[in-house]
């Protein structure tokens, strides 16, 4: 009786410990709970090929027991493919080129590659213009039928149509922004971060951290058009630079991370019109804790439950986790962890909504975290993995 109080002790002193000696606590998992998954899924990584690290897209596998993720692999040699989508039905990849010249014209790229799933290298099928430079994002509506891009550099939104093989097409609908805002290094024009589209097909919304504000359309998939929404956009505050935007799998809600005050601003939705409605901004960071220069914030995600929301702080090197109200869609903080990594960018939480796992791009990392399924906390699974400059995660169902 006395060794096992004296052994509780103990172990709360250890813990106590932990907490004052790192500001971001490493919630690691020595072995893994109870788990009926099993199999494995295949994962790609894009990645920023200007270092010498990087050679294009990798791929990996992650076991689902166990949540052990296998050496990365060159999967296909591209420049700069920093973000990807996954063709719902096709065993088709899409890669945007993050680069400002593509066939001698002011624009990037985007890239369709058919997926060995047994090797898990890609091959090229074509590439086409993403109609601006510096594409950043990269998205596929539900049916497969159109792939959409928001450029950066060039402040604009594109479809391009999907042909029968999964190759594409070239841009039927471009969308150019226009306008400013307050921060003068990070705001003097448009820049398209996202682009992102409801469960129905009906609404994309492009995040545009030049102009503060959330641009709505609405889309045709069998045309492949996109037109401006009554009203066109929802506003941030003066500043803020939205930068990812997610949907809450119910579709009443919506959130946005802020990249530059580290905030996410959460909507209430209208399913029918597609407008959003700003109603709770709140810090990524701990409560009292004050954004240092060189922080700002990089993905966000909803659960598949609907339960949790997930936020990624670069320079802090931590992922945020809230709780969401059923009722409200109100975010409430719950626990912020280190990704034992350097400049976590994007991270993709597996279709199960068991394991995330986060792109560590300034130290050419990938942490795997078990998601807990009662409380949405995040448990570190192992040591990182070596991944050259990785920026995006995408599973392969």
């Amino acid at each position: 009786m006395h060794t096992t109080v004296l052994t509780r002790i103990v172990c709360a002193l250890a813990v106590a410990c932990a907490l004052l000696t790192s500001t971001v606590p490493r919630a690691r998992a020595q072995a893994p709970a109870s788990q009926p998954a099993t199999g494995e899924l295949l994962v790609y990584f894009g990645t920023y090929t200007n270092g010498p690290q990087s050679r294009g897209i990798y791929s990996s596998r992650l076991n689902l027991a166990t949540g052990q993720l296998s050496a990365a692999q060159l999967a296909v040699e591209s420049e700069n493919p920093s973000f990807l989508a996954v063709h719902p039905k096709r065993d088709v990849l899409y890669a945007v080129s993050e680069v400002g010249k593509f066939d001698g014209q002011n624009s990037g790229a985007v890239s369709a590659y058919a997926i060995d799933r047994q090797a898990g290298t890609l091959k090229l099928l074509n590439r086409q213009p993403s109609a601006g430079s510096g594409p950043a994002h990269v998205t596929i509506d539900a049916e497969g039928k159109n792939v959409l891009v928001a450029n950066y550099g060039g402040g604009s939104v594109a479809v391009l149509p999907v042909a029968a093989d999964g190759s594409l097409q070239r841009p039927s609908s471009t969308m150019q922004h226009s306008g400013s805002s307050v921060n003068p290094n990070r705001q003097k024009g448009p820049h398209a971060h996202s682009i992102n589209l409801d469960a129905a097909n009906r609404f994309a919304y492009a995040a545009d951290l030049g102009i503060d504000k959330i641009m709505v359309y609405r889309f045709d998939p069998a045309k492949g058009a996109l037109t401006p929404n009554n009203p066109p956009s929802a506003s941030v505050e003066p500043g803020s630079g939205p930068r990812h935007f997610a949907i809450h799998p119910d579709g009443r809600y919506a959130y946005v991370i802020n990249e530059l005050p580290l905030t996410i601003t959460a909507f209430s939705r209208d399913a029918d019109n597609g407008t959003l409605t700003a109603f709770q901004t709140i810090s990524t960071l701990q409560p009292g804790t004050t954004p240092q220069p060189g922080y700002s914030t990089a993905e966000i995600q909803v659960h598949p439950s609907g339960r949790f929301l997930y936020g990624s702080n670069r320079g802090h090197n931590s992922i945020s986790m809230f709780l969401i109200d059923p009722q409200s869609g109100r975010l409430t903080f719950s626990q912020i962890v280190s990704t034992d990594g350097r400049t976590p960018r994007n991270f993709g939480i597996d279709p199960s909504g068991t394991y995330l796992l986060a792109a560590n791009q300034n130290s050419d990392t990938v942490t795997v975290f078990r998601i807990n399924e009662k409380n949405g906390r995040l448990m570190q699974i192992g040591a990182p993995v070596a991944v050259p400059a990785p920026v995006c995660v995408k599973f392969v169902k």
